[in-house]
């Protein structure tokens, strides 16, 4: 199979929550405190642009530790995620106390059709196990007249961040033939195919910046290592091992009062179905 066929396949079988429950839950305070916020400007960008506000139905698939629904919450969206590491969804619930938080797969929503005003998928349709089959779904859950955001890596020419993503990968396994990469939609054309695949119909492509600005080294390298992607070296090689590559990889953007300040930004394709 080829990496883009990857997310043209119509394998119904839901198994997110067991490829990446584990891997995002095991450092999921770090995740919630440091490096979920690093994205933050994108969920604020998007719920800006479709007027997300009172009264209006929002589900995050994909939801992580509950950011961007605390965002929507505070907007005065109903608020509902899910999301398949149960740590993280414990934390989203803390956070937004009248939300509707469970833990899932993005590709078996246990939502009505036809309910949401908005569905985002924040870095998460991409890492499905099935990615065709969530998008469906979020379609299927999603209002005639709502809309269907899908994010993912902006282009990774002259993007900073880039090199964080590729840091680990010297201490990874080689990939599965045909698995893509973080960047496999970041074209234009391949987010909007993505879409049109699973049956939604393309709107608007937003690229947004969204700098990712830590106090000082360790924060960061406590932030990268809570991504599910630090999980399999962590284990593999040892805390140490990863904690060192980052901080490596972390000396070309330290400030000269010790903040790291490292450029990053997303594409953002909204659809309606």
């Amino acid at each position: 199979m080829s990496k883009w066929g990857y997310f043209m396949q119509d394998d119904i079988r839901p198994r997110t929550a067991q490829i990446n429950g584990e891997s995002w839950g095991a450092r999921a305070h770090d995740w919630a405190d440091i490096q979920e916020k690093t994205v933050q400007a994108v969920y604020e960008t998007v719920f800006k642009e479709v007027a997300l506000g009172e009264g209006h139905h929002y589900l995050d698939a994909g939801c992580g530790s509950g950011l961007a629904a605390s965002l929507a919450a505070e907007r005065g969206a109903n608020v509902s995620g899910v999301d398949a590491a149960a740590a993280l969804i414990e934390i989203a619930k803390a956070r937004t106390v009248d939300g509707e938080f469970v833990v899932g797969d993005i590709e078996e929503l246990p939502f009505e059709d036809n309910y949401f005003d908005l569905v985002t998928g924040f870095n998460s349709f991409q890492y499905a196990g099935n990615p065709k089959t969530a998008l469906r779904e979020a379609g299927r859950v999603c209002k005639p007249d709502g809309h269907i955001l899908i994010m993912t890596w902006g282009e990774p020419e002259n993007m900073e961040a880039a090199s964080l993503v590729a840091a680990l990968k010297p201490l990874m396994p080689p990939p599965p033939p045909g698995a893509p990469g973080p960047f496999a939609l970041s074209e234009k054309s391949k987010i909007q195919d993505f879409a049109t695949a699973a049956g939604l119909s393309p709107i608007e492509i937003l690229d947004v910046q969204s700098p990712w600005n830590y106090p000082d080294r360790e924060t960061a390298i406590r932030g990268l290592m809570s991504a599910g992607t630090a999980k399999r070296p962590i284990d593999e090689h040892g805390a140490q091992v990863v904690h060192d590559v980052f901080a490596k990889a972390l000396e070309p953007f330290e400030q000269p009062d010790g903040r790291i300040i490292i450029s990053a930004w997303f594409r953002c394709l909204l659809a309606k179905k």
